[in-house]
């Protein structure tokens, strides 16, 4: 399909500058920023009360991921401005507004030792408060809460309490959300995107608490300015660092050990962060273990952020991954099993402005990533398959606020170059693709219980003679506590990641362009329901259909290990979410419980000799029926106290009925001499479950005073009742290899500020 998109872009522009002026009305935006140290914070609420005796609206929002609010198109006049954020001082001020006015109030707030109420906003509301179908929002306090090996938090471990999200274990470092694959996750860092950032150890991921702002989780349903990729998105942004003072901070742990540090270059104005961190598992873990935990990994990330002038800023980002481990273990007699090696380099810069004379948001975004992969014998010079993607992206990106009309619209462009070792027919070891596009977003609040968000994203492939039209939509509808929120949207994803699930242990992923020849698409639909009883206490429940079509898997093969032949299979993914959140003081508490269902429909051409039908109807490896993830937490005599409990039921495995040898007689074949090749004799693909997984992981935490520092002490148990949780078993073998047994962890963490 051929669209023009000078054309459509022109139309987006219309949109967003439009000609009827300010000549009526004025606007407020600015910065909100902690006062000691400078850094944005997002979600707080920003309020206009008008003065006077005219009954009129207030107006509300919610600072975004920079700290920026913007309130526009309100009537000139006097009003209160009232800024709030949990556990910081309100800022209130009186402002005069002349018709046309556009102004900068930037504001700092103090910390504050006692937690703000409740604020209840009258007129628009805080974005942050909606409920939005199948986005999770994430701070660095939700991922704090959660048990891990060690004093500070990592997003992994958060987004494994998550409904919806099923993970391989310990090991592995997958994620599937919502019945998708791991390669079917796009993730970004500060707009770069990330092809494997999740570490080989499970607890672990490139984003440590202490680097992260924000991160959304869209389980499905995601809007027009993400593309590329069927399942959900990950879109993580990372906090600047201290404009005002120096911070540091030091910890060690028997899994990973840690530095970070920040501080200002010139004051209010140029400020680093930088953070670095290394396992130690291999070592320290492995003895507290009593057996040989195979693992390691590090980080390493940094970002200049630069405020140019009052209403534009700068910031470039860094991160470099590393990941290393032996997966699967070696039988009694036979050599040493592969392993699996990986790295992630991103960089990218990003520009953010705000014209003076209009009520704009303007964003520019350029990046560069760069993922390694291969697997093969520890220390062998030449691994036995090996993957790159390169990919070089830019995005320039519009934002126009109206009283009641929020319009975002871009244009992207991109390079990827996907080069494979892979002796796979079919694939050709370098191939570098384009692609362009533009999307436009306008969000409307139709009423005050009614908001609609309907969105066009167009994606095209030059170099592929390839363009994808991709309508979505959302809608959120608002009654007291009641909240109803929709979303639906058609996806494509050109560039897949091709892997063999027929082996859990088998965490290697090769990328290609759609090596089937069919460019593999989903359609999503999805519907929540959130209800607030009380001020502690917040109820959700969601549903989720998934269509997917033109995926590419791995054909089934007697030969047990690794293969890449590839199969067409369509599939789809249903499922409910129910969730409790509640908090109270310093007490808190969630429950979660998924009911899912994940159907694929292969079509491999030897399935009528094996199976006496044309298509085949299986569970894949990643459809988990049952979750539930309990989490709870609170302070007690100064002690931080928190517990982990988390329950699935059993994941598909394809059972072998026994062995065999085969000896191709093609010619005068010796059969003394020449040796046989092992198979596996299957029973029907994924037709029996594994045992149901369960971990309980408990911590204890307590922060001194030393001086002009803080000391963090932990201690903690991961899978503190010893569950012997099954891995995987060894499909030629049919050895047992289990999850991590009871392991203590303790750790210390030294802060200066």
């Amino acid at each position: 399909m051929r669209v023009g998109l000078p054309f459509v872009f022109a139309v987006l522009l219309t949109f967003a500058f439009p000609a009827d002026g300010w000549a009526q009305s004025a606007a407020v935006r600015g910065f909100v920023t902690d006062s000691e140290d400078g850094v944005a914070l997002p979600g707080a609420t920003v309020v206009l009360d008008p003065l006077g005796t005219e009954e009129r609206p207030s107006f509300g929002t919610a600072t975004d991921g920079d700290g920026l609010y913007v309130l526009a198109r309100f009537p000139s006049g006097r009003y209160r401005l009232r800024v709030s954020f949990v556990g910081y001082e309100s800022h209130v001020d009186t402002l005069a507004f002349a018709s046309g006015e556009i102004r900068f109030v930037d504001v700092a707030l103090r910390p504050s030792d006692a937690l703000l109420g409740e604020l209840v906003v009258e007129g628009e509301r805080a974005e942050d408060t909606d409920l939005k179908a199948g986005l999770r929002s994430i701070d660095a306090a939700d991922i704090e809460r959660v048990p891990t090996p060690g004093v500070a938090g990592d997003l992994a471990a958060y987004l494994t309490t998550v409904p919806g999200v099923v993970a391989t274990g310990e090991s592995g470092g997958q994620l599937f959300i919502r019945g998708g694959e791991p390669s079917q996750n796009l993730v970004l860092l500060d707009g770069i995107p990330l092809y494997q950032p999740f570490h080989v150890l499970g607890f672990y991921s490139a984003f440590p608490a202490e680097i992260v702002s924000r991160a959304d989780l869209y389980a499905g349903g995601f809007g027009g300015r993400f593309g590329g990729h069927l399942s959900s998105v990950l879109d993580v942004s990372s906090r600047n660092g201290s404009l005002r003072r120096p911070a540091a901070s030091a910890s060690a742990a028997p899994f990973v050990s840690g530095l970070r540090a920040e501080f200002p270059i010139l004051r209010d104005r140029v400020s680093v962060l930088a953070s670095g961190r290394l396992s130690v598992i291999e070592d320290a873990g492995s003895k507290l273990a009593g057996e040989d935990l195979p693992y390691r990994f590090g980080d390493v990330f940094g970002k200049l952020h630069v405020r140019l002038v009052e209403n534009s800023q700068l910031s470039f980002t860094a991160l470099h991954t590393f990941d290393r481990g032996m997966i699967r273990e070696a039988a009694p007699g036979e050599p040493a099993p592969p392993q699996i090696r990986w790295s992630n380099l991103g960089l990218g810069g990003r520009y953010l402005f705000l014209p003076g004379s209009s009520p704009l948001r303007g964003e520019i975004v350029v990046a560069l990533t760069r993922f390694d992969t291969e697997t093969g014998p520890p220390g062998q010079r030449f691994p036995d398959q090996q993957s790159r993607v390169e990919k070089w992206s830019s995005r320039m990106e519009v934002t126009q606020y109206g009283r009641s009309t929020e319009i975002r619209g871009g244009l992207f462009a991109g390079t990827t170059t996907l080069e494979s070792d892979l002796d796979i027919a079919g694939l050709g070891e370098r191939e570098t693709l384009t692609d362009v596009g533009l999307y436009v977003e306008p969000e409307i609040r139709l009423r005050t219980e009614l908001t609609v968000t309907p969105g066009l994203r167009i994606h095209a492939f030059p170099s592929l003679g390839d363009t994808f039209v991709e309508p979505r939509l959302r809608a959120l509808w608002r009654r007291g506590v009641h909240q109803i929120s929709a979303a639906a949207g058609l996806y494509h994803q050109e560039i897949v990641g091709i892997s063999d699930r027929r082996d859990a242990a088998g965490v290697f992923t090769a990328w290609a362009p759609a090596p089937t020849g069919e460019v593999a698409g989903a359609v999503h639909a999805l519907v929540g329901y959130r209800v607030t009883p009380t001020t502690s206490l917040t109820l959700s429940a969601e549903g989720y259909l998934k269509w997917l079509s033109d995926l590419s898997v791995a054909e089934w093969t007697a030969f047990p290990r690794f293969t890449t032949n590839l199969q067409p299979a369509e599939g789809r993914a249903r499922g409910v979410e129910l969730s409790a959140e509640y908090r109270r003081g310093a007490l808190f508490a969630t429950l979660g419980y998924s009911l899912s269902s994940v159907r694929y429909t292969a079509m491999q051409e030897q399935l009528p000799l094996w199976y006496g039908t044309s298509a085949l109807d299986y569970r894949p490896t990643h459809d988990r029926r049952h979750q539930i993830n309990a989490l709870v937490g609170t302070t007690v005599a100064g002690f931080d106290l928190s517990a982990r409990w988390q329950f699935g039921s059993g994941l598909p495995f394809s059972r072998a009925l026994g062995f065999d040898r085969f000896l191709l007689l093609d010619g005068g074949v010796d059969v003394f001499e020449v040796p046989a090749t092992d198979r596996v004799i299957y029973e029907r693909p994924f037709n029996a479950v594994l045992p149901a997984y369960h971990r309980l992981d408990l911590s204890v935490e307590r922060t001194f005073d030393v001086g002009a520092a803080e000391l963090t002490l932990q201690a903690g148990l991961v899978n503190a009742y010893d569950r012997a949780n099954l891995f995987y078993y060894d499909a030629f073998t049919l050895r047992r290899v289990d999850q991590l047994p009871l392991l203590p962890s303790f750790g210390l963490q030294l802060a200066f500020d």
